[in-house]
């Protein structure tokens, strides 16, 4: 009577677990959901062509303590595009977090409009836009590297986007997601494509089911949504080989469950510009699936 007793009970947890499971599957779809998902795509593109989208990004050069020329010319510690600046334009000094620029006399530089001869472009805090024709630059910051970022605006392969290779649109890998929150202040390890390593903010995991099969994501924080670097086994043939990016809502007040629309799934900028310092995917995010939605693989960029 016990055996019976107990096999009954551990069918009965089992049915509800299965019934909870069922549960997730593909999320409820809009009339308009193709429209939406073509609209989503439309937006990206011209995210990417935009002045300081990724596609303008021409240069990263990070600084050596003390002077680091920087012009067009060979001689230049920081070798901006041929033509696009005089050989020798100035120099930017780094002492310790600090960066300060000097500009040479016969050089036009300006920040917010006004020409500069000599300033502070970062302390740590704020670093303002410098220009110079077609070209802008700020400062960036990774971990113990500080560098400079810099932007062409003539760039005729970028003017000519639309868009980069991808999967039809399919309903299918709209999934309804659970999410299950993490212990305040949980943080997971986090690769970039230069080696480094962070302790990156997870305010959670994320469930999803597709062909009977229960997956689960670990979440970051976005500025407004959750923010997910996933790796798929399309990774190897079809889709960049360190992954891919998504951000996806978080769920609503009183609910535990959002939805992820892999259709969204799109490359990481280290995908198509090799002046970019993207994040890998975390392991639990290295799925045993054909994620076959969202971006392929770019042709013909310059990508790492």
């Amino acid at each position: 009577m016990l055996r019976f007793f107990t096999i009954s009970f551990l069918i009965s947890i089992l049915a509800l677990v299965a019934c909870d499971r069922n549960d997730l599957g593909q999320a409820p779809l809009a009339e308009d959901y193709p429209q939406e998902v073509k609209e989503w795509q439309q937006e990206r593109i011209n995210t990417l062509k935009e002045p300081h989208g990724w596609l303008r990004l021409s240069g990263m050069f990070w600084l050596s303590e003390g002077e680091n020329r920087f012009g067009s010319g060979e001689d230049a510690d920081i070798r901006f595009p041929e033509g696009a600046i005089p050989e020798n334009a100035g120099n930017f000094v780094l002492e310790g977090r600090t960066v300060t620029m000097i500009v040479d006399e016969d050089v036009e530089v300006t920040v917010e409009g006004e020409p500069v001869s000599e300033m502070i472009l970062f302390d740590g805090d704020e670093t303002p836009e410098a220009e110079h024709n077609s070209l802008m630059w700020h400062v960036i910051e990774r971990d113990d590297l500080i560098g400079i970022r810099l932007y062409n605006s003539e760039n005729e392969q970028a003017d000519n986007f639309d868009g980069f290779p991808r999967y039809e649109i399919d309903p299918e890998w709209h999934r309804k997601a659970k999410f299950i929150p993490n212990p305040e202040g949980t943080t997971i390890s986090i690769a970039n494509v230069l080696g480094q390593q962070i302790d990156a903010p997870s305010p959670g995991v994320l469930e999803f089911s597709f062909a009977g099969e229960i997956y689960t994501l670990d979440a970051l924080e976005g500025s407004e949504r959750l923010f997910i670097i996933v790796g798929d086994e399309t990774n190897r043939t079809e889709t960049y080989q360190a992954g891919r990016y998504l951000y996806i809502d978080y769920p609503e007040e009183g609910s535990d469950y959002t939805v992820i629309d892999f259709n969204t799934a799109y490359n990481p900028p280290c995908s198509y510009n090799r002046f970019t310092t993207c994040q890998l995917p975390p392991l639990n995010n290295r799925l045993d699936l054909a994620i076959e939605a969202g971006e392929k693989r770019p042709v013909g960029w310059d990508g790492l």
